[in-house]
């Protein structure tokens, strides 16, 4: 807006953006109302909020009286002073009524209309006001003094100035948005706070020297350093101010001057914080050289060395200061050599990120998606990684250090300058958000609250572009900064490694082979040399998909970093590439479809297991996209599988054949349900459930191949029908990744066949099954397992039904009626399979139920299952099956209950473990509290078991104690936390309280 040609046009309130109703009348007081006061009206309507600049302006009218003309006429003759004023009284509510508090104040206003005070003069300033003198006596130094104005008086009077300061900073920071001067660089106006930090805490030292030395001198040395923001010299308008102190003797003397030091400047300035010093808040708040420099060496973990990236002595003494940053900076260099490295930076990364409300994650500006930490943590990650070789590198500033990565060519040039305006952007935004109370904050205004956005927007220097007003604007550019900035933060750490290995770019920097692999070596992968070839070989896969995989890879990079294994991520995804390359598809769907590269980069790097299955059924990337309600990895019907499997396999005569059909759906089933399980998608009832389903149906397809190809052989129809039985898991629908298929073979002879015939054919087909099922293949393995059969494997693997009859009638001991309580008919001939389920409910559930000698004999059993079948070197506590309120524990427990009530409660004539335990809570046959003890136990246990099998790619049944092995199980498990301590922890604990159940249910008899 520009005042118009003719002065005699006097513009209505309306059109100089005041909407108060007593803003004429205002104006009017101000003798402002008038043909010659029009520039003033026209400069006042560009403040950021008129009507506060307006209503600040009338208040200092009332408070100066006769003084007013004299500001009056200084305002009708120097633009300089009247952008300053008014774009600081429209900007901030805090510091206008600062200023009306002392309505002379405009006149500082009009000294540093064109400068602001140096270092020194500010220095001079803070001192002044409490009548400090340098310090003497042995302990001396240039930035020692002695106040002579203590308590109440010197906090008011330094208050006063901090907020004088402040104000003239300000005025000549927001000064653009009002008269057409140079915008202050936002560097610029953070040295300037962080010069303002210093001196201000060199006042607050000599306020607290004479405090607690009052008539002795300092018996100290003493030296402050700055740490964080203000180390870096970088601070914000309202910003704690980190601190570490140094003393020589640390002693309570020493602690003393530091609390009072603190306790003057948290009073008088801002927050003063001790929090980063060793031990933190529990540590002692002074040390000497010597004690820091032991807790580095020995105790610090990588945050504090990431802490110390921006060390600085600040004041106090400055020999001392000096050597404190030339003895913790070698640490500093060495931290990305240290073992734990990558895990600690992914984890506080996360931590940070873990700290916003998710409500607000797209409002924040500094610690969300897109925001100022994402560029600090990135510089300082690469600082971090290549500083041990190139000094340069060696910047306290996040400006200072992207421009010296460029330099070195760890970043893109490009890259670099567009991370730095993005970054200089939100932290212009960052600067108007706290002037406008004073307060610390990073949120944005919510979205519907315009007229909160609209001001900061003009705070911001942002005007209608032709397009959009200026709220508009400031929506673009707060978007397009957040979204390259989440761009940029992958490529800052991959484009570089990229340029390595392929010529991209004549003219960029290219990362030395050395530098390639410290910096994937510190983005998580452990064999960096690998990683390398693996790129190089991903854009060298010709010319146009080539192109593809460099434009893809910085991203799915990232994202391979922040799971368990990237470095077989990385190879599978190669793998898979190469293996793809002639579906035009891949990669396609991995480029257009945001939610497939992702996710397809989370089961590559988190599941052994998963990258075997996908390399042999690609298919089920095409699932990782999203559909209308959802991933489409859940439109999956398991039914419908089960259909489809029996289908496809019917089709081919020959059994090899029909059997590789239905491997091959299995697969393709197999690979939807660990990757949706990985992704969170699937809960641990539902994975058991789909997993048995395609088992089922894989056995029901075998059976009907082997049928018919006898059939074929014989020329004449089966002498015997046959059934298969699932037993254990099986039976139960409660089958993991690892799982074998527990069965019963069971035939009926046909016609006037002898059973000795139908059972020897019946054997045939059982040994066929057998083998087709087991035969050698890159799935996961097809085991059945004939074990619990009666009389064990001692026993004939097929009888008639007549024979199990009269077997289970006359013979069966505990642990064979025990077995029968999970079995259900999976395959075959349906009519066969009920027909024995029926004959075996009167075995397992008996008239009157089992006898006392039969449960005493399931205990006993127990007891020496106990004793004898965990594996030699198992630990007892943490194996997932046999271990300590494990699986079997827990399976144990129920049917034991089922035993000696199921021939009274109907609900419990059912073989899901998890059924069952509500049916023995809702028949109260014991506690609430302990039905939910053994559930939680069997979720947490099946589900570790589960993620042991996705992870190691092996069925396996031992949590390990430690190790990237267990952090990669807590992962996949869905942990929530980054500590896989805590995911064993809260393992030992459920399955503990379990264990307790499991003693009181089986009478203390456990061996």
């Amino acid at each position: 807006m520009t005042p118009p040609d003719s002065r005699s046009v006097i513009p209505s309130a309306g059109r100089l953006g005041l909407v108060k109703k007593t803003a004429p009348a205002d104006l009017s007081r101000l003798g402002w109302d008038t043909a010659d006061s029009v520039e003033l009206m026209w400069s006042l309507s560009r403040s950021p909020d008129a009507d506060l600049a307006l209503r600040t302006l009338v208040r200092l009218f009332d408070v100066l009286g006769g003084e007013w003309a004299e500001l009056d006429s200084e305002l009708r003759s120097d633009k300089k002073l009247r952008g300053r004023l008014f774009a600081l009284i429209g900007s901030s509510s805090e510091l206008a009524d600062h200023l009306v508090s002392d309505a002379s104040k405009w006149r500082m206003l009009a000294t540093y209309r064109t400068v602001l005070p140096t270092k020194d003069e500010l220095r001079q300033s803070f001192l002044g006001v409490v009548d400090a003198t340098p310090e003497t006596g042995p302990n001396a130094s240039e930035n020692l003094f002695r106040a002579a104005i203590t308590g109440p008086p010197a906090i008011i009077a330094l208050r006063r100035a901090y907020r004088d300061q402040l104000m003239l900073l300000a005025a000549a920071d927001l000064a653009a948005i009002v008269e057409n001067e140079p915008v202050v660089p936002y560097e610029v106006v953070s040295r300037h706070l962080s010069d303002m930090a210093d001196v201000a805490l060199t006042a607050a030292l000599s306020v607290a020297v004479a405090v607690t030395f009052p008539s002795d001198p300092c018996p100290v040395r003493f030296a402050v350093i700055a740490m964080g923001k203000c180390g870096a010299q970088e601070l914000n308008y309202v910003s704690d101010v980190d601190v570490v102190f140094v003393c020589e003797p640390a002693n309570a003397l020493g602690s003393r001057l530091a609390g009072e030091m603190m306790r003057v400047g948290s009073s008088a300035f801002f927050e003063v914080d001790a929090a980063l010093r060793p031990e933190g808040k529990q540590g002692e708040l002074v040390r000497t050289l010597d004690s820091h420099i032991a807790y580095y060496e020995r105790w610090a973990k990588t945050w504090e060395f990431q802490a110390l990236l921006k060390a600085r002595a600040m004041t106090g003494d400055p020999g001392l200061g000096t050597a404190y940053t030339d003895a913790v900076n070698p640490f500093v260099w060495t931290a990305s050599e240290r073992e734990d490295f990558v895990p600690e930076v992914q984890a506080m990364r996360r931590r940070v990120e873990d700290m916003v409300p998710a409500e607000l994650r797209e409002r924040e500006i500094k610690l969300g998606r897109g925001s100022l930490r994402d560029v600090e943590f990135a510089v300082q990650l690469l600082q971090l990684v290549h500083g041990r070789f190139d000094d340069s590198l060696h910047r306290a500033g996040t400006v200072d250090a992207l421009a010296a990565l460029a330099d070195g060519g760890y970043v893109g040039r490009d890259d670099a300058a567009n991370l730095t305006a993005s970054y200089e952007f939100l932290r212009l935004i960052e600067h108007r958000l706290q002037l406008q109370k004073m307060q610390r904050t990073h949120t944005l205004p919510p979205p519907d609250d315009e007229e909160a956005l609209r001001w900061l927007a003009r705070a911001a220097h942002m005007r209608p572009d032709g397009i959009n007003d200026s709220l508009g604007v400031l929506r673009e550019e707060i978007k397009r900064n957040a979204m390259r900035i989440r761009r940029l933060h992958a490529r800052l750490f991959y484009r570089p490694l990229l340029e390595s290995v392929a010529s991209m770019d004549a003219e960029s920097l290219h990362l030395s082979p050395g530098s390639a692999t410290r910096q994937l070596s510190a983005l998580g992968y452990s064999t960096p040399e690998n990683a390398l070839g693996h790129l190089s070989a991903l854009v060298g896969m010709g010319a146009r998909r080539g192109r593809i995989q460099s434009v893809l890879l910085p991203t799915l990079l990232e994202w391979l970093g922040e799971t368990p294994d990237p470095d077989a991520g990385l190879l599978a995804y190669r793998r898979l590439s190469e293996s793809m390359a002639d579906q035009p598809w891949f990669l396609r769907l991995i480029r257009d479809e945001g939610p497939v590269a992702y996710r397809l980069m989370k089961v590559l790097g988190s599941s052994a297991y998963l990258q075997n299955v996908l390399q042999n059924a690609p298919e089920v990337i095409r699932l990782f996209a999203d559909g209308p309600t959802g991933p489409r990895l859940l439109d999956v019907d398991p039914v419908e599988t089960y259909g489809a499997i029996l289908a496809s396999s019917a089709r081919y005569e020959d059994p090899v054949r029909a059997v590789g059909a239905a491997r091959s759906l299995r697969r393709y089933e197999l690979a939807r349900v660990a990757s949706a399980d990985i992704l969170g998608l699937l809960d641990v009832p539902e994975v058991c459930r789909a997993l048995s389903s395609v088992w089922s149906a894989v056995i029901n397809a075998a059976l009907d191949a082997a049928v018919r190809a006898s059939v074929a052989e014989r020329g004449e129809p089966a002498p015997a029908t046959i059934a298969i039985i699932g037993m254990g898991r099986l039976g139960g629908n409660e089958l993991g990744y690892g799982s074998d298929a527990d069965v019963l073979f069971v035939c009926e002879t046909v016609g006037d066949n002898e059973d000795s015939d139908a059972v020897k054919w019946a054997n045939t087909i059982a040994d066929r099954v057998r083998k087709l099922l087991g035969s050698p293949s890159q799935d996961p393995p097809l085991e059945v397992d004939t074990g619990l059969r009666p009389e064990g494997r001692n026993g004939p693997v097929v009888r008639t039904l007549s024979a199990y009859d009269s077997y289970y009638s006359q013979w069966a001991q505990p642990w064979e009626v025990q077995a029968l309580l999970r079995a259900h008919q999976v395959a075959g001939d349906q009519d066969l399979g009920v027909r024995f389920l029926l004959m075996a409910d009167k075995v397992r559930y008996p008239e009157g139920g089992v006898s006392e000698d039969a449960v005493r004999e399931i205990r006993r059993i127990k007891a020496r299952v106990d004793a004898e079948r965990l594996p030699k070197g198992a630990d007892p506590t943490t194996h997932t099956k046999l271990g300590r309120g494990g699986l079997a524990d827990v399976e144990w427990t129920v049917q034991l209950i089922q035993l000696r009530h199921a021939h009274r409660i109907p609900a419990l004539h059912n073989t899901s473990t998890l059924q069952s335990l509500d049916a023995i809570g809702a028949a109260e046959l014991m506690s609430p509290g302990d039905v939910d003890l053994l559930r939680q136990a069997w979720l947490t246990a099946t589900k570790a078991r589960n993620a042991l099998v996705l992870v190691r790619g092996k069925p396996t049944d031992q949590l390990p104690g430690q190790g990237k092995i267990l952090s990669a199980v807590a992962q996949v498990a869905g942990w929530s936390s980054d500590d896989a301590g805590e995911f064993l922890d809260n393992y030992l604990r459920v399955t503990r309280r379990a264990k307790a159940v499991v003693e009181r249910t089986f009478g203390g008899l456990q061996g």
